[in-house]
């Protein structure tokens, strides 16, 4: 990741309770769950090397076990590209944070180093390829070297290949947050959305709320351009499918092609037929085409509406039907940023005048 994307990750883990979410619903240390999130505690992740250059790990938790206070290390790495050389980078991390405890004088007399849980999280298009251990990495060692060989482990996180049964038996924020992020338009605005407004409805932490609004507001600027995240959480009151579309706008504007398309194949065939001529096929079939995808831009937008606001009432019918059709991708755009039905009505007017 990088930039705001990358701020807007480190911004939810830099809460306990995403984090415990993380590493119990997403990773084999469900035995964390049995831990309270007072537990958790968040440590400098900034170290320097032999040679005062500094290196920072993503994030970096330490988690109390128990009454002796035992501590294990959480190396969060946030990734959106594969790095071939991940495992060699979790291995320098480790010595690194080692060093920095020994130097720091953290360890008391007699005790040994802590256990550390390195983690990476990636949610690139493509599936994670990178050696998840150093060992794989490292050509076969002579008899008697094999022992003595580097084998750095970490967990992996492929937010793009989460289990889409495993997201929705989990009700927990970070699900939620995963399958907004993962879900098409279609799918995540009557069901997600709606869990979102319930939880900022009753969530009493203001740091969270902050951080969950500002991930939320880097979400909605790939998705709906322009569109204030308020209207679209705030405003808002299924089941997981494959993500096929870059953005929820672009699932919208497609399936109104694709109904624009097969009825406009049909309507142009047939005024073809009617005219017996090359000529007037080629017309019937552009005529067709054009109102059939008026026509499906006018099916997609009205089920953006029953989406956000549910059944249309007559009126708001009325007003869809007389939209010009040369304004219909405006009023789609317009419908999935409307705080309400009334509002989305009221501005109605200059357009269904201008259809009569």
């Amino acid at each position: 990741m990088s930039g705001r994307y990358d701020l807007g990750y480190k911004q939810l883990f830099a809460h306990p309770e995403l984090v415990r979410e993380l590493l119990t619903q997403f990773t084999p240390c469900t035995w964390l769950a049995a831990l309270e999130v007072s537990a958790f505690e968040r440590v400098n992740p900034s170290y320097v090397g032999e040679h005062k250059a500094e290196r920072q790990d993503d994030l970096v938790w330490r988690v109390r076990c128990g009454a002796d206070w035992v501590y294990i290390y959480i190396l969060l790495e946030f990734q959106s590209n594969i790095d071939r050389w991940m495992a060699l980078r979790m291995q320098v991390y480790v010595g690194l944070l080692y060093q920095d405890l020994v130097k720091r004088h953290e360890l008391a007399p007699g005790h040994k180093l802590p256990a550390v849980l390195p983690l990476v999280f990636y949610n690139g298009a493509t599936p994670w390829s990178a050696a998840l251990e150093l060992s794989q990495m490292i050509v076969p060692a002579p008899d008697g070297l094999h022992g003595l060989q580097a084998a750095q482990r970490y967990l992996l996180v492929d937010q793009q290949r989460l289990d889409p049964n495993a997201l929705e038996a989990h009700g927990s924020l970070l699900a939620l947050l995963f399958k907004l992020e993962l879900s098409e338009a279609t799918t995540v605005l009557p069901d997600v959305l709606a869990s979102l407004s319930a939880w900022f409805a009753d969530v009493a932490q203001e740091p969270l709320r902050r951080s969950v609004l500002l991930w939320l507001e880097d979400v909605v600027a790939r998705e709906m351009p322009g569109v204030p995240v308020e209207q679209v959480i705030l405003g808002h009151g299924g089941h997981m499918a494959a993500r096929k579309y870059a953005t929820w706008l672009d699932c919208w504007k497609d399936e109104g092609r694709q109904i624009g398309l097969e009825l406009g194949k049909l309507e142009g065939m047939e005024l073809g037929k009617a005219e017996g001529k090359e000529l007037g096929k080629a017309e019937g079939k552009e005529l067709g085409k054009a109102e059939g995808k008026a026509e499906g831009q006018r099916h997609a937008l009205v089920k953006v509406i029953e989406a956000r606001f549910g059944a249309l009432p007559p009126a708001t019918a009325q007003i869809v039907a007389d939209i010009p059709n040369d304004d219909l991708e405006r009023w789609i755009v317009k419908a999935a940023s409307a705080p309400s039905l009334q509002a989305l009505a009221d501005g109605a007017a200059p357009s269904a005048h201008h259809a009569s």
